[in-house]
């Protein structure tokens, strides 16, 4: 909820007055959360709770800010309580849906979901969070119906779906601008902006990176190098805006040391994080998050900075009036697809998305200990497709499902998901006349032991409309190829372009046909395999992919040439 200034400064004045007024307290609190202010309001639920002991919507509010707080027990206690109480009250019910999924009960957060939208079942809020989590799940009852519903709503103009949460639909790139612009009109309306400022034209260019993923996270490892190597261009000056609090991994302590500066921002509110934002001075400000989970696209609406740039975490436009420029190339962002973007295209002549080029590639336990099979002549062939358990959809489980059945022996191996999701892709397997037994689940591991799998891995056969990215980054990285099939959509490209500036096109499938035809001629053929990861060796050591220097100096280039720009 995005509620305006002067509503929260007409609420504060409203509680002075009459600090009795119970619902007053209540709407501070909603407004003090809304506005990034967790500690204003958790102490104005707490202050509510003073009035009404045990009111369920004062133990709500103080259940979000415990949510907001990370302390995701607590705030599951707390609303799962204040839902007992108040059963038929939605909203309740999909806080609680929230906290559940990030207190690891995933199962109880999809029937809390269940419950809100039989609640209000017209509501497109609700339907999209209630199918983002089936996704979660691989919980595919009434999926197309709950797709139907949220596309929809977008057609229709509701600004109430989340763009992030959108990208996994089949949708047009033009449908994911209409999403996208339609929230960012509600942040717009109800968000104060700064007074303008200029891009200055002297001095070292001072840009800045707001992300909460500046730890072991996947915005912290494609970036980490990069920042290393622009730390040595005397032109630019590097702010990180930290929306994350210190991990203590290896990855923060190397970002600390690359940046001029780490601003560690966690828990500010909005309007302190854009104050700290131009209190640096920031020229260029790039965001690492736009419309994911833990993003703070108020900050950027005030307009902290005099350009700003999306680039690298949303793979998709912002529609956001405050966002300028998006960075992307011609691969991922090629002409066509320039009128589905508010933003205007600056495009990099290498691929997007930088990577860590210093890690080393760990010696994997044997094969027996990851659940794999063993050699057996053309036998035991590995697929792998470690994305999100939200990727995979029917469509494209059902091309993984149909190379296993061309390829004897072969298994396929799977990133773990949350809850029942396993259990209802092995379900689905069986459905089709395929061995349950041939899908191996990989638990979630600390990078350097999950990247060491792909040394077991054969070929990453990718999903669609929303590929591997980080993900494919890290599989070609260890040296195993990866098939996918190029989509009419930014999120729906991205492993495409990796393979491009690889100069491996031959692995960007026309079709699922042709992505079928493919991993099974490869699966069948050991001397054809063999020279692909041979072919991708070469590339990795030699076509600058993984080339950092080259990426730094690349995009040093592209921010001094914005400056001088008009």
């Amino acid at each position: 909820m995005n509620v305006p200034h002067d509503e929260r400064q007409h609420l504060r004045s409203a509680v002075q007055r009459q600090p009795a007024d119970f619902i007053a307290w209540v709407m501070l609190a909603d407004a003090e959360l809304g506005a990034g202010d967790v500690a204003a309001g958790e102490r104005a639920a707490q202050r509510a709770l003073q009035l009404r002991h045990d009111h369920p919507e004062a133990l709500a509010r103080l259940g979000r800010a415990r949510w907001m707080q990370g302390r995701h027990e607590e705030a599951a206690n707390l609303l799962r309580h204040a839902s007992r109480q108040v059963p038929g009250h939605p909203g309740i019910a999909l806080w609680l849906g929230h906290a559940l999924e990030d207190a690891g009960q995933p199962e109880a957060a999809a029937d809390a979901y269940r419950r809100a939208h039989a609640l209000l079942p017209d509501e497109p809020y609700v339907a999209a969070q209630r199918l983002n989590w089936q996704r979660r799940l691989c919980d595919w009852r009434g999926l197309e119906a709950l797709s139907q519903q949220v596309r929809g709503a977008v057609a229709q103009g509701n600004p109430a779906v989340e763009p992030f949460a959108f990208l996994s639909e089949d949708a047009s790139a033009a449908e994911q601008l209409a999403c996208a612009r339609q929230r960012a009109q509600v942040i717009a309306a109800s968000t104060p902006r700064l007074p303008p400022v200029r891009l200055r034209t002297d001095g070292p260019l001072r840009v800045g990176f707001l992300s909460n993923g500046f730890g072991a996270h996947p915005t912290g490892l494609l970036t980490v190098a990069l920042f290393e190597q622009l730390r040595a261009d005397a032109g630019l000056q590097v702010h990180l805006f930290a929306l994350n609090g210190d991990d203590g991994s290896r990855i923060r302590q190397r970002l600390l040391a690359a940046a001029h500066t780490l601003h560690a921002v966690d828990g500010m509110p909005h309007a302190a994080i854009a104050a700290r934002i131009r209190e640096a001075g920031i020229d260029v400000l790039f965001d690492l998050r736009g419309w994911g989970g833990g993003g703070t696209p108020e900050v950027l609406a005030m307009r902290p900075a005099p350009l700003q740039v999306n680039w690298l975490a949303y793979p998709g436009t912002s529609g956001a009036p405050w966002i300028d420029y998006v960075l992307a190339d011609a691969f991922v962002l090629p002409p066509a697809l320039e009128p589905a973007f508010s933003e205007k295209v600056l495009r990099l002549p290498r691929a997007f998305q930088p990577s860590d080029n210093t890690r080393v590639v760990e010696a994997p336990p044997p094969r027996g200990d990851c659940g794999l099979p063993g050699r057996d002549g053309n036998g035991g062939v590995v697929f792998c497709c470690f994305n999100n358990s939200y990727k995979l959809n029917p469509r494209s489980v059902a091309r993984l499902l149909e190379v296993l059945r061309g390829v004897p022996g072969s298994v396929l191996w799977l990133l773990s998901g949350p809850g029942l999701a396993d259990q209802r892709l092995r379900e689905v397997a069986q459905r089709q006349g395929i061995d349950p037994s041939r899908l191996v689940f990989m638990p979630k591991l600390p990078h350097p032991h999950y990247l060491a799998r792909y040394r077991h891995a054969d070929l990453f056969l990718d999903t669609h409309p929303y590929n591997a990215h980080t993900t494919a980054s890290d599989a070609l990285w260890a040296g195993c190829p990866v098939l996918t099939t190029p989509g009419h959509t930014f999120a729906a490209r991205v492993a495409g372009s990796l393979n491009h500036h690889l100069g491996l096109d031959e692995m960007n499938a026309a079709d699922d046909a042709a992505f079928v035809a493919t991993a099974v001629r490869l699966g069948n053929d050991p001397a054809a395999l063999a020279g692909l990861r041979q072919r991708l060796a070469a590339a990795r050591r030699d076509a600058g992919l993984f080339d950092m220097a080259g990426f730094a100096r690349d995009f040093a280039a592209l921010l001094k040439d914005l400056r001088q720009r008009p």
